[in-house]
């Protein structure tokens, strides 16, 4: 079995890099897809305005002399594979880090990743002939299957909660910032639907809150329920139960500071009251302020190597960019 005192810490890295890379990449297909279909749906809408709505959910600036197109999304946040903050990058990160860690990823969820970095070339020309869908359902699909090999191949050892760990982290962050985007009711922010769709969310919705439910509960239900696993709370839940493990230590230890930053969100979501929701905007600030933390925090205690400074681009990289 592999622990934290025996696993190198830039296996751990790699591991902990590898599952928020492929949530990232998961995740910006889905908000990709679900705006494109919003524009397909509705021809009069503003594709400058949507276009704007999507980079600000991933954190990107946009001179607003800048005119703002579809093209230009895809060119920046799906195709580049320079930046770690679009899809290609972030699997092309993922491939890097998985190659790391290869003694530790089994083969199955290695191919899956391989495979599906070597097609994306191809996916990315019928993308500019025939339209993004097939090319984000692609990535879409490869990364369920990813997350679920890793669910069924991997021992539930140090090695896979550092996986899940920064799955957990990133699908936390990126709901926020979807939430964010929308209850600061910009001019470009997306309605209800869109939102839902974007965060996997829209079917679990309906069958949770029956058909033609009210939208304002959204957040709530994005934030709070326990049996959806892209919520808020559920995502919490199973970071900080890896922290827990990974920890290893006595029940009456002060649990350390990634724990901490995690279970203190996780306690106040959990016991959160339904008026509180009315301040949504400061809940969503100290959700990303805490998934930083932790991402520090870990980073100070599982990674305190002094490697190469090519090794700390690959692996180590910021959050976002």
């Amino acid at each position: 079995m592999i622990t934290t005192d025996t696993m190198l810490s830039r296996i751990a890295e790699s591991l902990f890099w590898l599952g928020r890379y492929v949530e990232r990449a998961d995740d910006t297909a889905r908000i990709l897809d679900a705006y494109l279909h919003r524009l397909l749906e509705d021809p009069w809408s503003d594709e400058d305005a949507a276009c704007r709505s999507l980079h600000a959910i991933l954190g990107v600036a946009v001179p607003a002399e800048q005119r703002c197109d579809m093209d230009a999304v895809l060119a920046r946040l799906a195709f580049d594979a320079v930046s770690p903050g679009s899809i290609e990058g972030a699997l092309l990160a993922a491939r890097q880090n998985a190659l790391t860690a290869r003694d530790v990823v089994s083969t199955e969820m290695w191919e899956t990743l391989n495979s599906t970095w070597h097609q994306l070339a191809e996916q990315r020309q019928v993308a500019r002939r025939t339209g993004p869908h097939v090319y984000l359902g692609l990535v879409r699909r490869r990364a369920a299957l990813f997350f679920g090999l890793a669910d069924s191949t991997m021992s539930r050892d140090d090695g896979w909660r550092f996986v899940v760990l920064g799955r957990s982290l990133e699908r936390v962050d990126m709901i926020a910032r979807l939430l964010a985007v929308r209850v600061l009711a910009a001019v470009h922010a997306p309605d209800w639907p869109t939102l839902l769709s974007a965060s996997g969310a829209e079917e679990a919705f309906v069958r949770a809150r029956g058909a033609g439910s009210d939208p304002s509960g959204v957040p709530g239900f994005l934030l709070l329920d326990r049996s959806f696993p892209r919520s808020v709370l559920h995502a919490l839940s199973s970071a900080e139960e890896c922290l827990a493990e990974l920890g290893g230590g006595s029940a009456r230890q002060r649990p350390e500071p990634a724990r901490l930053a995690v279970g203190r969100m996780r306690t106040r979501l959990e016991y959160l009251d339904s008026a509180e929701l009315a301040q949504l905007p400061a809940l969503l600030g100290e959700l990303q302020r805490a998934c930083g933390e932790a991402t520090r925090a870990v980073a100070e205690r599982y990674f305190p190597y002094d490697g190469p400074i090519e090794w700390s681009h690959q692996s180590g990289a910021p959050e976002r960019e």
